[in-house]
């Protein structure tokens, strides 16, 4: 997802990325271009370094982060996108980056694309607040033959079992984390061909 730099577009639009060029795709979200059948006609074009980009999935219908073969599910409501700021929570001066792969679920609930997904975890608060306020997700989204080796199959037959997965539904493996950072840092997250999901911490105002 992405926007033009002169344009405040919270969302964005869906675009592939080739070369140094952005092709935007006349798809509404990338959960509708998963709905569509992964195709959507080409419909203009734009310099990469004269656009935002943007969280791939801004709404997910839902979030499972696994962690030792079983899941916890986080806030779809707490999406933030590459260079966005992360408010720090109230009362907390550290914060713990985790640095996670996502599979975003496609139309037939499989992995229509991967992207990296911050878990940001307050090891000062108590149950479920410790990482209610901030689930960075970016910068782009891979497709299935661009993935890092992950095996999804397991973890999407455990988010499925006894329900169904939705197309935009993101399913986080299990991560390593990163360096505490505090107001003022800048928190920079890297894995292989994604590139870096950036985001600066601030203060709760």
């Amino acid at each position: 997802m992405f926007s033009p730099r002169d344009r405040d577009l919270e969302r964005g639009w869906p675009g592939r990325i080739d070369g140094d060029r952005v092709v935007q795709l006349a798809a509404q979200t990338l959960q509708s271009f998963f709905t569509g059948g992964g195709r959507a006609r080409e419909h203009d074009e734009y310099l990469l370094d004269e656009v935002v980009l943007r969280a791939p999935v801004l709404h997910p219908p839902a979030i499972r982060l696994f962690d030792a073969g079983n899941f916890a599910f986080a806030n779809p409501a707490a999406i933030v996108g590459p260079d966005d700021v992360v408010r720090l929570p109230e009362g907390v001066e550290e914060i713990v980056p985790v640095l996670r792969q996502a599979a975003i679920v496609g139309a037939a609930g499989d992995v229509g694309a991967s992207t990296l997904l911050v878990e940001w975890v307050a090891p000062q608060l108590v149950g479920a607040k410790r990482n209610d306020f901030a689930l960075s997700l970016g910068p782009v989204a891979l497709t299935r033959e661009e993935l890092p080796a992950i095996d999804w199959e397991p973890l999407l037959a455990d988010a499925a079992r006894n329900t169904r997965l939705l197309p935009g539904d993101l399913v986080a493996a299990p991560g390593e984390e990163l360096a505490p950072v505090r107001a003022s840092d800048v928190s920079e997250a890297v894995l292989g061909p994604f590139g870096v999901l950036r985001n600066r911490v601030e203060a709760r105002v």
